[in-house]
């Protein structure tokens, strides 16, 4: 037995080894790439340039900045409300026969391809946005909408299992004090259960920022600040999928220095909402 037991620890000992040496390497792969190209722009030129233009050596990536926060907060002012009161149905109000039939499909929801997604916004969705905005359909908002219904697994199932997870008698006692059923939930359970519905929304937002061929299909690809909800944009993903194939010299170091700034834009976000997680808890 102790033959089997040390065995297996040296198992999870290099299991967990590899996830952290994986990581240290594609961090160490994309900072010595991308950090040299970024002094040889300018860090102030690469981050607030307005101008991506590889021919003239311009490598200002701010529009793409700007639209990747444009869409990740119109997915996220989107899928979390819905994801959330979904949640909620689910863990307090379903019945047991209806929710065999939902849990299944919102599972299903999550192993759906992306590029799946990202056709059946270009065939479905985008026709309907050009008919009510008369625009090309391509934009902020049509993105909005599609990463907002990609998120929804991750946001769903998160936050009815921390529902889920918090005692029975804190949703009891807030009844027996006279809430109604709503306001034992939301005033009472939610609260409690916000540390695991944050994790979810910090991995629905990773999701959001990471998706990449799905937003090349809908979102317009185009390389200057949006001025409406309805202007095309390409995000920072998209940038460096759409031209990698080509790409050579400071043009190939430009594109894996904006894989530098997405690492520590996803980074600072995480941070943020760890710190507004830890101040509510005070």
């Amino acid at each position: 037995m102790k033959a089997k037991e040390i065995i297996m620890k040296i198992v999870f000992l290099l299991c967990a080894c590899i996830s952290i040496i994986a990581v240290i390497a594609i961090c160490l792969f994309i900072f010595l790439n991308g950090v040299p190209a970024i002094g040889e722009i300018g860090i102030v030129k690469f981050i607030f340039g307005t101008h991506w233009k590889p021919a003239s050596n311009e490598f200002g990536i701010f529009p793409m900045i700007v639209g990747s926060i444009y869409v990740t907060a119109g997915a996220i002012a989107i899928g979390v409300p819905i994801g959330l009161l979904t949640a909620v149905f689910l863990a307090k109000y379903c019945p047991q026969r209806i929710y065999k039939v939902i849990k299944p499909l919102i599972n299903l929801l999550a192993s759906v391809p992306s590029i799946i997604y990202g056709f059946f916004c270009l065939v479905v969705i985008v026709p309907v946005i050009q008919s009510i905005t008369h625009t090309s359909g391509k934009g902020i908002l049509t993105t909005s909408i599609l990463l907002g219904v990609m998120i929804l697994p991750t946001i769903i199932n998160t936050a009815e299992s921390s529902i889920r997870a918090v005692p029975d008698m804190y949703y009891e006692g807030a009844l027996a004090l006279g809430a109604t059923k709503e306001r034992s939930i939301f005033r009472t359970v939610i609260p409690a259960a916000k540390s695991g519905i944050m994790s979810g929304i910090i991995l629905a937002v990773g999701r959001a920022i990471g998706e990449t061929m799905a937003v090349v299909m809908v979102a317009g690809n185009q390389a200057v600040i949006p001025n409406s909800i309805t202007s095309g944009v390409r995000t920072l993903t998209s940038n460096i999928v759409m031209e990698m194939g080509y790409a050579a010299g400071l043009h190939r170091g430009a594109l894996i220095g904006t894989a530098v700034v997405l690492f520590v834009f996803i980074l600072i976000i995480n941070v943020c909402f760890s710190f507004v997680v830890r101040k509510k808890d005070k």
